[in-house]
């Protein structure tokens, strides 16, 4: 038999309790995987031990996403997202949902695009005041240093005058 010819689709073929399982944890986010090796752990530690292995084993502990198998990146998901986020149903309407899913998509990229401008004016600022304090500094240290040189003098000025004898006259 051919290996080409044999495929399996994932979706349609039947999955195992584990399979469900983990992917019942994965729609449900992060905190879900958390809590079940926290109530793993109390009730018999060494599943609660391999729950944190298998989490860390699969990257799930330190991944944005639980679920690497989800694309977050469609857009029909962006909108579905952004309707329950802002809790904003279908009207029933089409043309009023594609209307207002492009004017909230527009919204969203005017509003990232100002938040990046902000964070670029932040940064220019930050700037400024840095190169200010090092100036200041710098500034600062100069002066000390002069102040020190003209210090070095006036003492050696002063130890000149004391080592020098005195000649008493007779």
């Amino acid at each position: 038999m051919n290996t080409a010819t044999h495929t399996t689709h994932y979706d349609t073929a039947p999955r195992g309790w584990f399979s469900r399982a983990e992917a019942w944890l994965d729609a449900r986010g992060k905190g879900a995987w958390i809590a079940t090796m926290v109530v793993s752990f109390i009730l018999f530690w060494p599943i609660g031990l391999a729950l944190l292995a298998y989490m860390i084993w699969s990257k799930r502990m330190f991944s944005k996403s639980c679920s690497h198998r989800r694309t977050h990146d469609s857009q029909a998901w962006q909108d579905r997202h952004m309707s329950h986020r802002h809790g904003f149903a279908t009207s029933g309407n089409s043309a009023f949902d594609a209307y207002k899913a492009e004017t909230l998509r527009r919204l969203m990229t005017e509003q990232e695009a100002f938040e990046a401008f902000l964070e670029r004016l932040r940064a220019a600022k930050d700037k400024s005041e840095f190169d200010q304090f090092m100036e200041e500094r710098a500034e600062a240290a100069r002066n000390s240093t002069i102040d020190e040189q003209e210090l070095d003098e006036d003492v050696t000025e002063d130890v000149e005058i004391l080592d020098e004898p005195k000649h008493k006259k007779k």
